[in-house]
Parts: C-alpha cells; sequence; structure tokens
C-alpha cells in the first residue's frame, strides 16, 4: 500500500513520509533554531509534561509589543490558568451533551447529502459546513457567516512558511495580513459578546460572558481568544478528519470495503486515519529549563516542535506505520494531541466523524476521488488536509438502476 504522500504529493516538510525515516527521534535544525521531536515516546513526553515544556513560546521567541492572540487562548495556556480556562467549558463537551448531539448531527448531514448529484467536492459540500454549523450553535454565532469562519481559519491556521524560530518578523506583509484577520474576528466577536451581557442565552458564548474565575469575569482578549480556538479549531478539526478519511479509504479500496461491509469498523477506521494522516502534523512547545528528551540536553528557553504526523509513523510504537489498517488495534495515537492539551472536542469530533461518514457511504453505495481532479491539499507545514475533495458518486448509474 503507498502513502498518500506519494500519491497526492503532500507537501514532504511537514514530516516524513517520504524517503528515510529521521534518524534519531530528536533532533536540532540550525537553520531554524528548533528541536524536532519524531519519536511516539519523546512526543509522549513533551505533551505529558507542561512543566518542562510550555505551550507558551511567545516568551521564547523574544516578540515585541502585545501578543493579540494570547490571553485566554488555551492552546498557550500553562497551568494553573490552562486548568480554569478549560473548565469552564469541559461541561459543554461532556459525553452525554456530545452524544445528546447526534439527532441533529444527522439531520445536518442528511439535508446536506441530499442536494449532491453525480460529481461535488467533498469539503465544501459536506466537511467544512457540518462542523461549522455544530460548533456555530454551540457557541452561538450564526452558522450563515461559516463562509467568512473558513476565511479566519485558512488565513490564521495555515502558513505556507516554515516556522523558523531565528526569523521572527512582526512588520512583514504575513504578519500585517494575520493582524488584520485577527482584528476582523476579534470585532467580531466582540459584537456578539456584547450582545449577550443585554440578551444572555443558552449558548458558550453567554457562558463565557457570565463566567467568572477567582470571583473575577474574563476580559474581553479572554473572551475573544477563548471563543476564537472554540469557533476556529472547533470545526477545522472535524473537517479535515472528513476529508482525510475518505482520501484514505479511497487509496485503499480492501479497507474502503470493509468498511462498507461492516460498519463497525468504521470508527477504528476514523482513528486510523487520525494516525496516519494526522490533521494537526505539529505543535510547538518551550522549555522552561535544561531538560532530556530523546537521550539529548535541550536547554532552557528553546523551541521544541512535537511532530505529530512523524511520532504517529513511528516503528517503535506501530508494526507497519505505513500500512493503513482500519482493524489496528492498539492505536495509540496522537492525532489528538496528548496530556492537559489533548483536544477539548475530540469527542464531537468523532462523533461528527462516525455519523457524516456512516451517512455519506450510506448515500452513496459508490464514490471514488476523480482521476480528472485531484484533490488539492492546504499549503501549510503545521496542518495535513484536503483543501478540495473532488468525488464521482455514480449517482446517475445507480438511478439507471432503480437505487435510491
Amino acid at each position: 500500500m503507498t502513502c498518500p504522500a506519494e500519491k497526492w504529493e503532500i507537501d514532504p516538510g511537514k514530516f516524513w513520509m517520504r524517503g528515510a525515516a529521521p534518524e534519531s527521534p530528536v533532533r536540532f535544525d540550525d537553520e531554524t533554531g528548533v528541536w524536532n521531536v519524531y519519536g511516539h515516546a519523546e512526543a509522549v513526553q513533551a505533551l505529558g509534561d507542561p512543566g518542562a515544556f510550555s505551550s507558551d513560546i511567545a516568551r521564547v521567541l523574544r516578540m515585541e509589543g502585545e501578543n493579540p492572540l494570547q490571553e485566554g487562548n488555551l492552546l498557550q495556556l500553562d497551568p494553573p490558568r490552562h486548568r480554569e480556562l478549560r473548565n469552564l467549558v469541559s461541561r459543554a463537551f461532556t459525553p452525554k451533551v456530545v452524544n445528546d448531539l447526534e439527532p441533529r448531527i444527522a439531520e445536518l448531514t442528511a439535508e446536506l447529502l441530499e442536494p449532491l448529484g453525480d460529481e461535488f467536492d467533498l469539503i465544501s459540500a459536506l466537511a467544512h459546513p457540518l462542523p461549522v454549523i455544530v460548533i456555530a450553535e454551540l457557541l452561538g454565532v450564526p452558522a450563515g457567516d461559516r463562509a467568512q469562519f473558513r476565511t479566519w481559519a485558512d488565513g490564521l491556521l495555515t502558513t505556507e512558511a516554515e516556522f523558523n524560530a531565528r526569523e521572527i518578523d512582526t512588520e512583514s506583509d504575513e504578519a500585517a495580513r494575520q493582524l488584520r484577520m485577527v482584528t476582523e474576528m476579534r470585532d467580531y466577536l466582540l459584537g456578539h459578546a456584547a450582545e449577550r451581557r443585554r440578551r444572555p442565552r443558552r449558548d458558550l458564548l453567554t457562558d463565557l460572558v457570565q463566567a467568572e474565575v477567582d470571583g473575577e469575569r474574563l476580559s474581553d482578549d479572554e473572551i475573544v481568544n477563548f471563543a476564537s480556538v472554540l469557533l476556529l479549531a472547533g470545526h477545522i478539526t472535524t473537517t479535515l478528519l472528513l476529508g482525510n478519511t475518505v482520501l484514505c479509504l479511497d487509496e485503499h479500496p480492501d479497507q474502503l470495503a470493509a468498511v462498507r461491509d461492516d460498519r463497525a469498523l468504521l470508527p477504528s477506521a476514523i482513528e486510523e486515519s487520525l494516525r496516519y494522516l494526522s490533521p494537526f502534523a505539529v505543535v510547538y512547545r518551550a522549555t522552561t529549563r535544561a531538560t532530556e528528551i530523546g537521550e539529548l540536553e535541550v536547554p532552557a528557553d528553546q523551541v521544541i516542535a512535537v511532530r505529530l504526523s512523524a511520532a504517529n509513523w513511528d516503528a517503535r510504537r506501530f508494526d507497519s506505520p505505513a500500512t493503513f489498517d482500519v482493524r489496528r488495534d492498539p492505536n495509540p495515537h496522537l492525532g489528538f494531541g496528548r496530556g492537559i492539551h489533548f483536544c477539548l472536542g475530540a469527542p464531537l469530533a468523532r462523533l461528527e466523524g462516525r455519523i457524516a461518514l456512516g451517512l455519506l457511504l450510506d448515500h452513496f453505495p459508490q464514490l471514488s476521488t476523480d482521476p480528472r481532479r485531484p484533490p488539492t491539499f492546504m499549503r501549510s507545514y503545521d496542518i495535513n488536509g484536503v483543501n478540495e475533495l473532488p468525488l464521482l458518486s455514480g449517482v446517475r448509474s445507480r438511478s439507471a438502476r432503480g437505487w435510491t
């Protein structure tokens, strides 16, 4: 079986899916000033020890001025503040709350699938709108603004430039473009937060506006950045999961046939997709003290790039890692991270994936990628995922045979 990186030309700079695996589980890149962690055990160590590996990398980059994305951003916080803020919304993603969303997710999926014909793009037709509508309804912002949400997600979560700790340019055109988007999203969410103060509703944004930590309300920056993470990361994870899983199954027809014959394999197929083509290829940490990892001594105040995609292909942890196997068990992948920053919305993403993919396979007994229009990928060193995934459904041929 071949890896999609070979067939579909995924940018190999994001992980080592072409050529030889890294010679060591940890390697320092002098050109970028970054310590790359490739090994699974080493990645688990870095993600599981926030005392030694901080999520606040801005403090070691010596960035001038205030960081508008920092305050209240769960992804960049360490304990105890991270724990305090995460607890505010953890109840919105309990198993019961998530499971209660199943009828709504099925309803939305059916509505999105109904108008689709013989040819369609999976991302624009299903993989993007479904999770956006779900997270927008939970948060309490208009799902009709989803085109704008995608613009912000594409602009803020992806970049074609490889991260370089030695060259942080806050005056570049790219930095200015991202600042404009941050400002747009901040103004948008502040407007909705102000409206919740006047007219509270039963949604997450109201919870954030009314929440208190140690007797104090959250600041505007905390509310906005907290909501931004939920809105952007809350939908992009599922969008990538859906597209990547369909792509992996299409690349491996025997595995697709197995899932079609036995839908009980669908959850494990999703987990294998998260391992095989991890949506988030890398996460960053900063050492707070001299720390040994991968038999190397890393000094304090160094940037660590935890290469999740590489860790998920570590032959020391996974048998035949280059094989896509929907029956893989156990499958301790790091597709949703590990430790205190384990993806808050993972249960919701898994539920959306199971429902949406199950109904997609039910709706289209024949489904394949379009050889005339290959998928296009998000141009990012940090994210693995399809931006467009044209599919052929065979609707017209089925209709001719009286299929429904």
